[in-house]
């Protein structure tokens, strides 16, 4: 499938996990991915690898949660491309905390990157989008949908970007703009290492985060996240699809 051919789709946490495996499956689609991540080594490799296919891709660092490195990244894709389809955006950080004794600053900065920083992508990226009449893809979580054990900060986070989602889903529908969520749940994306569990997580609970068939590596997300971006989900927006392997069925 060549779904994106002469279309630029910006990719958000495009260094690693499920960014990293969105951005390969739209370059492999033909499409001119802006790879944006904190990390620039992670950026390096993901557009190497997509390059190295044949495929044509960018790099810029940017901390999604600062507006005007957002705003220079959104600049600098459209400057280079002329112009913007759809963006996906897959950069967050996880965090487990023992909810009565979460340090605030802890709270304020998983609020500040995964929905704050979505928001941000979500605001300057739009009316590129209106232009296109293209689409957002956004990262939720099995956490927006169902409790998950000292995620508090993480699952306000997810709950938030879900709810987002909705409203410009509805806000932007008559102007031709596409918005949805996939939620993710037991994949391996990179984002559980080096996690430091609280002194207090009951791991007892973590079945409840568990797919019935195990984890899955984060490629296993990539096609539904083309598939929202594309024309082929048209008549799709507002809706949050789970890729959980059967976790909260």
């Amino acid at each position: 499938m060549q779904r994106f051919t002469n279309r630029v789709v910006l990719v958000t946490g495009a260094g690693s996990g499920i960014g990293r495996a969105a951005a390969v499956r739209i370059g492999a689609e033909g499409g001119s991915v802006f790879c944006v991540d904190v990390s620039q080594a992670g950026l390096d490799e993901t557009v190497a690898s997509i390059t190295a296919a044949g495929g044509a891709a960018t790099g810029q660092c940017c901390d999604v949660s600062d507006e005007a490195q957002v705003r220079a990244a959104v600049a600098a894709c459209v400057a280079q491309y002329g112009s913007l389809y759809a963006l996906v955006n897959m950069a967050g950080i996880l965090r487990f905390d023992d909810t009565d004794a979460m340090p605030t600053d802890s709270w304020a900065r998983v609020i500040a990157v995964n929905l704050t920083g979505t928001m941000i992508l979500c605001r300057e990226v739009l009316p590129h989008l209106i232009a296109t009449r293209g689409s957002i893809v956004n990262a939720a979580s099995t956490a927006a949908l169902a409790g998950l054990p000292c995620g508090a900060a993480y699952s306000a986070s997810k709950g938030g970007v879900l709810a987002m989602t909705r409203s410009i889903a509805v806000e932007f529908a008559k102007r031709g703009v596409r918005a949805n969520c996939v939620c993710p749940g037991d994949i391996n994306s990179g984002m559980t290492t080096d996690i430091v569990w609280p002194p207090n997580m009951d791991f007892e609970l973590i079945g409840r985060i568990s797919s019935l068939s195990g984890p899955k590596e984060a490629e296993v997300m990539a096609g539904v996240i083309a598939m929202l971006a594309s024309e082929d989900a048209v008549h799709i927006t507002g809706e949050d699809i789970r890729v959980d392997g059967g976790t909260l069925s």
